[in-house]
C-alpha cells in the first residue's frame, strides 16, 4: 500500500496573536512543523503545541527560518554561514526542550519560507542549514524539496532526507515552487487541492503552471495551516487519500 505523511506548519503565532488552528490541525496531520521563534512562535506557544502533539501522537519537527519576525520569515537574507548554522541549531535546541518536557522529541527539521526557497539552489546556505542540524546533535531527518541542494548535502552528510510536496502551491516545469509573489502561486480551490494531493501521493506527479505534468516524488505532503479553512481542507485531503488506498502515516 502507498503511504504518505501529512504535515502542517503549526505554532505560527506570537504572544496573544495566533495564526494557525493548532488544536484542530493536530487532529488530522501526522507531523507538526513547529515554529521555533524566529519567524513566528514564542516559548509559551512552542510548549503548548508540543504538549498537544504529544497527547495526540503527532510527530514534532523543528521549522527553522531566518530571524525575521516582522516578515514572517519570507524575506530572503544574506546570513553568514557560521551565523546561520548557529541559529538553526539554536532553534532546534529551543524546541527540543519543550518536546522533552512533553515526553516526546524533535524528530526532524524543516526550513521555512525564504530559507526553504533559498536552500533549493544556494549551496552555501544549504550547507549552513546542514551544519546547524549536525551541531544540534543526532541524525535528524531533513524535510525539503526533491532535487534541492539541501537534500543533496544532507544526504552526503549522513542525514536521512525526506522529499516534500505541496498540494496548494503551483509548480514550475522544473519541479520547483512558483514564487508566492506571482499570481496563481497559491492554489485556493479546495477541490483542486484535494485532487492534487491524491495525484502526488498515488502517481508522484502534479500539473505544473504551464499545464505540463511534472514528476514530484514525495514522502510527505504539506497542508498550510494559515490557509482559510485549513482544518476542514486537511480533513478532506486525508479522507480522500485514505479512500484512494493511501495509508497516511508519519515518516519519522
Amino acid at each position: 500500500m502507498t503511504s504518505i505523511d501529512l504535515n502542517a506548519d503549526l505554532g505560527e503565532g506570537f504572544g496573544r496573536w495566533r495564526l494557525t488552528d493548532d488544536e484542530g490541525l493536530l487532529t488530522v496531520v501526522t507531523s507538526a512543523n513547529v515554529a521555533c521563534g524566529f519567524h513566528a512562535g514564542d516559548p509559551v506557544t512552542m510548549r503548548r503545541v508540543c504538549e498537544l502533539a504529544a497527547e495526540r501522537g503527532v510527530v514534532i519537527g523543528a521549522q527553522v527560518s531566518y530571524r525575521d519576525l516582522a516578515g514572517f520569515g519570507r524575506r530572503s537574507m544574506d546570513v553568514p554561514s557560521g551565523e546561520l548554522a548557529a541559529e538553526v541549531a539554536y532553534q532546534i535546541g529551543a524546541l527540543a526542550v519543550f518536546a522533552r518536557a512533553a515526553g516526546t522529541r524533535v524528530a526532524y527539521v524543516k526550513p521555512h519560507g525564504a530559507l526553504s526557497n533559498r536552500v533549493v539552489r544556494d549551496e552555501a546556505q544549504a550547507a549552513a542549514v546542514v551544519d546547524g542540524v549536525l551541531l544540534a546533535g543526532g541524525a535528524l531527518p531533513v524535510l525539503g524539496l526533491p532535487g534541492s541542494r539541501l537534500l543533496d548535502l544532507a544526504g552526503r552528510a549522513g542525514l536521512p532526507v525526506v522529499p516534500e510536496a505541496f498540494a496548494d502551491r503551483a509548480y514550475t516545469d522544473a519541479g520547483t515552487l512558483v514564487p508566492r509573489g506571482r499570481q496563481g502561486a497559491v492554489i485556493s480551490d479546495p477541490d483542486a487541492v484535494v485532487q492534487r494531493s491524491v495525484g502526488l501521493a498515488v502517481s508522484g506527479t502534479v500539473t505544473a503552471w504551464s499545464g505540463a505534468r511534472v514528476e514530484v516524488r514525495a514522502r510527505s505532503l504539506c497542508v498550510h495551516g494559515d490557509t482559510p479553512g485549513a482544518v476542514e481542507l486537511a480533513r478532506r485531503v486525508r479522507r480522500r487519500l485514505e479512500a484512494s488506498g493511501v495509508r497516511v502515516e508519519a515518516f519519522a
